[in-house]
C-alpha cells in the first residue's frame, strides 16, 4: 500500500464517517470544558452561543446597519 492510496482510504473514511467524527469532536470539547470551567460555566458558556447564534441568524445586518446610518444622517447631507 504507498502513500497515496492510503491517503484516499482516509479522506474516503472521514467522508463517509463525518457526522460520528464531528459528534465525536464536540463531545471532547465539551468535557474539556467541563474538566476545565466547571459545568455551569460550560452551560453558561453554550446558552450565550445559541442565543448569539439565533440573533446572528435573524439579522440583516447590511440591511440594518443602512438603516441605522441614514437615520443618523443629518437630512441636509443624504
Amino acid at each position: 500500500m504507498d502513500k497515496n492510496q492510503l491517503k484516499e482510504e482516509l479522506i474516503q473514511f472521514i467522508y463517509l464517517n463525518r457526522k460520528k467524527i464531528c459528534g465525536a469532536l464536540i463531545g471532547l470539547i465539551i468535557g474539556v470544558l467541563i474538566l476545565t470551567i466547571g459545568f455551569f460555566k460550560t452551560l453558561l458558556l453554550f446558552i450565550t452561543t445559541l442565543v448569539g447564534y439565533y440573533v446572528g441568524s435573524r439579522w440583516r445586518f447590511e440591511e440594518d446597519l443602512k438603516d441605522f446610518i441614514l437615520r443618523i444622517i443629518p437630512e441636509r447631507f443624504k
